[in-house]
């Protein structure tokens, strides 16, 4: 259950949980080898919801399988985005060489907010919605740090479905995400949705339980995780391995 992650006052941001950032520059790297797509195919179009409760982006039958658990509201997480997401597209993804999937790992109630409205409308619009939101982290987040204390008292005795739509309502994300094609009525849907808060809870036991991951990002290539990884330099290197 995201009890825990409730309050406001983690908003600020469970940054503990994030991952260490520090590393070393990259260096140069390899081109990946390439491997067709279909005629007239990109494959950064092809994206599907998983069995495991992801979005994935790429060639489902890829001979390498990236998959990265992350938060909305981890600065770690916004900075690996910023980094790598054009080039993991156009370099990895695009060829069909490497499939990308995104498993939300909710650190606090804002982030379960954002999770819900970002994931309920399914995998097409999902990875630009992911996009918006790290983009603009630091706006979105902002009206959160603002809630009052009776507020946040009031919102610590709601039960959890309750809550995290108030917590949405209380932190101006129905006008954040009406700009970005989810009108008030798909917003009340959303966060109205038991099947979503479930999917979302169960991702965070499955990172924390079954995985044992202890930060965010955490990554995990053709099935092992990747340890004391955390940006794309030091990413990059680890699937130009995996590709060779």
């Amino acid at each position: 259950m995201m009890r825990q992650f409730l309050t406001v006052s983690a908003l600020a941001f469970a940054l503990a949980a994030c991952g260490d950032k520090t590393a070393a520059p990259a260096g140069e790297t390899a081109s990946a080898p390439a491997v067709a797509a279909p005629a007239g195919q990109n494959w950064v179009d092809v994206v599907a919801a998983t069995p495991e409760g992801g979005f994935r982006m790429g060639n489902p039958d890829a001979r390498v399988k990236l998959v990265e658990f992350a938060s909305l509201t981890c600065p770690h997480c916004r900075e690996f985005h910023e980094a790598a997401s054009a080039t993991l597209k156009s370099k990895y993804i695009a060829s069909g060489n490497v499939s990308y999937e995104f498993r939300n790992f909710v650190l606090n109630g804002p982030d379960f907010a954002a999770t819900v409205l970002a994931r309920c409308q399914g995998a097409g619009p999902f990875f630009g919605l992911l996009d918006n939101f790290f983009a603009d982290q630091a706006g979105w987040t902002e009206p959160f740090g603002r809630i009052g204390k009776a507020d946040q008292e009031a919102l610590g005795k709601m039960p959890e479905e309750q809550a995290i739509a108030r917590m949405a309502e209380l932190g101006g994300l129905a006008d954040y995400v009406k700009l970005r094609g989810i009108p008030r009525a798909k917003f009340d849907q959303c966060l109205a949705d038991p099947a979503q808060m479930k999917a979302i809870n169960d991702l965070r036991n499955q990172a924390v339980n079954e995985l044992k991951l202890t930060g965010t990002p955490s990554f995990i290539i053709n099935g092992t995780v990747q340890e004391g990884v955390y940006t794309w330099a030091d990413l990059e290197p680890k699937l130009q391995t995996a590709l060779r």
